[in-house]
């Protein structure tokens, strides 16, 4: 039975164990995906979003990348834990690259330069949004997922691989795969303290 949007909201967690194991198909990814970029609000409707599925050899390259540009930054002997948990990201079955167009936000800023400021920081929100909406249908399509931000490490790297452009800024990666391994259980700082309702 598929889960409606709060159910999938309350089940949506972050899976560190997850495997290459198709769940659903390619095309119903895609979908999710570009339901997503397509219907997801940005300020002044900017649309700055832009996204990058890897699936396959794409999707174990980008893990290998990432790999190879923490050896050159953490201990030798400390990084055994750290390829550990690069390869469970490599073990699942694909990674969606969030990226924001710095072109957009550049031309809205000129465009409206009252709210230059706000400009970079609404794009964020709008990336924000975008994540959660992707992680929600991989969700609701039974998958398990995480979100990465390895950006600063492999950003070159990564827009030389897939030529990407210039002005893409890479902000988060997502890995995502079937299940294997149940999330630790998760606590919740009480509703009273973090909401406030007057009327």
């Amino acid at each position: 039975m598929e889960k409606n949007f709060f159910d999938a909201i309350e089940s949506r967690r972050s899976f560190y164990g997850i495997s290459k194991e198709a769940v659903v198909s390619d095309e119903k990814i895609r979908e999710v995906i570009e339901k997503a970029v397509k219907y997801v609000p940005s300020a002044f409707n900017s649309q700055s979003a832009r996204v990058i599925l890897l699936l396959g050899a794409q999707h174990d390259r980008l893990w290998d990348i990432t790999k190879d540009a923490l050896r050159k930054v953490v201990p030798e002997d400390q990084f055994s834990s750290t390829e550990d948990k690069i390869n469970s990201f490599k073990n699942g079955y694909g990674t969606v690259l969030f990226f924001e167009d710095s072109s957009v936000i550049e031309s809205l800023q000129s465009q409206f330069a009252l709210y230059k400021d706000n400009f970079p920081i609404w794009s964020q929100q709008a990336s924000g949004m975008h994540q959660f909406v992707v992680w929600t249908g991989l969700e609701i399509e039974g998958f398990g997922v995480s979100l990465q931000h390895y950006n600063e490490l492999i950003e070159q790297d990564v827009k030389s691989e897939w030529n990407v452009p210039a002005n893409w800024k890479l902000i988060a990666q997502m890995p995502f795969g079937k299940p294997t391994a149940e999330p630790a259980e998760k606590q919740f700082q009480p509703l009273e303290e973090r909401v406030k309702v007057f009327k």
